[in-house]
């Protein structure tokens, strides 16, 4: 038997009887049917795409030839249309043949058949308890300033809107974009694990006044589906994304870096909470190695708190964002260098370590517009 053969043999497999099993009761012949189907439309909802001829990929060859047996088949794909989540068992007529032999529904058929009674289902798989479907939500007064809210946090860049990916994503208190509507997650029941699948029950709240308690992998099919869904991520999310994309193609621009100075004089070793945010395209010991010498540094030695990598960050905004962003805080004092020449000293400031440590955090994700500094780490005010 030659390669041919064999990926035939394999492909011509459309009840997964070739699939490794564990040990346990035997599985009806609809629920093997449908759990094929199933390995189907997970390959299409991780990589966007049906299945292809890939003889370079067994896996993937197995998955397409299963498909295009589903298809072919009338009475399989009849008994799984009503499970067919992303529509991979529409058949598109070409021909009125086509479509007077694909009448499923028997709606071509005698004038004497139940147009409503439903056939073709199989009576062992198993349905969901409860179908998720929208009504007024009666509450909804509760949730209406956390639209406003989200709808003004989008405008300022504050909040942003980015494609769905995954099922993990759905969490209580997030956002999304469904079907042009925007979407809040109230509540997020018991989780279940069923054939590996996670599901768990929903609380909905849409803002046209509705709910509903769709389940879990429902909403997540629903925005795979919706080309223009969206989650909608707030600062926090999105500053930690943009930090983990970092990639091959991102430039490291330099470093952001907080010092403390060493100075003995008392007009610079009174003040408590004093600190430096600097930016240097070298390595930070090596930037403040002079450090005595230059005004920048008061004339003194400093001790390096902490440093951080930055990439493709606006260098010639540094200075300005944190003036903008500390206002008053910032330190009023001149320095005389050893030439004699006075000097008023940039990127010091007046605050706790953990507000400084903040500030450098907001320069990197880029959201430190959107902030100011009123005097105190609980005082970080949007603008």
């Amino acid at each position: 038997m030659n390669k041919d053969d064999l990926l035939k043999l394999i492909a011509d497999d459309d009840m997964g009887l070739l699939d490794v099993k564990s040990k346990r009761e035997a599985l009806g012949t609809d629920e093997r049917l449908l759990n094929s189907f199933k390995e189907i439309e997970q390959f299409y909802l991780e990589h966007k795409r049906e299945p292809e001829a890939n003889k370079e990929d067994m896996t993937e060859f197995k998955l397409h030839s299963r498909l295009a047996g589903l298809r072919a088949s009338k009475d399989k794909r009849t008994s799984l249309l009503p499970f067919d989540e992303c529509g991979l068992l529409t058949v598109t007529p070409t021909s009125i043949a086509d479509v007077l032999n694909d009448d499923d529904m028997g709606l071509l058929g005698a004038a004497d058949e139940d147009i409503f009674k439903l056939r073709h289902v199989p009576a062992t798989i198993e349905m969901p308890e409860t179908i998720g479907s929208r009504k007024p939500c009666k509450d909804f007064e509760d949730f209406e300033q956390l639209f406003k809210t989200c709808h003004e946090e989008l405008a300022a860049g504050i909040r942003e809107a980015r494609a769905f990916t995954g099922e993990q994503q759905i969490q209580i208190g997030h956002f999304f974009i469904l079907h042009g509507v925007m979407t809040y997650v109230a509540h997020v029941g018991e989780k279940e694990a069923k054939k590996g699948k996670v599901n768990a029950r929903l609380r909905c709240i849409f803002e046209n006044g509705t709910e509903s308690n769709m389940l879990l992998r429902s909403l997540a099919t629903e925005l795979y589906k919706d080309e223009a869904g969206r989650r909608i991520l707030d600062h926090q999310d999105k500053a930690l994304e943009d930090l983990a994309s970092i990639g091959g193609d991102d430039k490291l621009a330099g470093y952001i870096y907080i010092v403390t100075s060493l100075s003995q004089k008392p007009e610079i070793a009174g003040i408590k909470d004093l600190y430096k945010i600097g930016f240097s395209t070298v390595p930070v010991e090596e930037r403040v190695r002079n450090a005595s010498q230059e005004a920048t540094y008061l004339m003194a030695p400093v001790r390096i708190v902490t440093a951080f990598e930055c990439y493709n960050i606006n260098v010639q905004k540094f200075e300005a964002l944190l003036h903008a962003f500390f206002g008053k805080n910032c330190l009023d004092l001149v320095v005389t260098d050893k030439n004699g020449k006075r000097t008023q000293p940039r990127e010091w400031f007046v605050a706790p370590l953990a507000a400084i440590e903040m500030a450098v955090q907001l320069l990197i994700n880029g959201e430190i517009v959107h902030y100011r500094y009123d005097g105190d780490i609980e005082d970080v005010v949007a603008r």
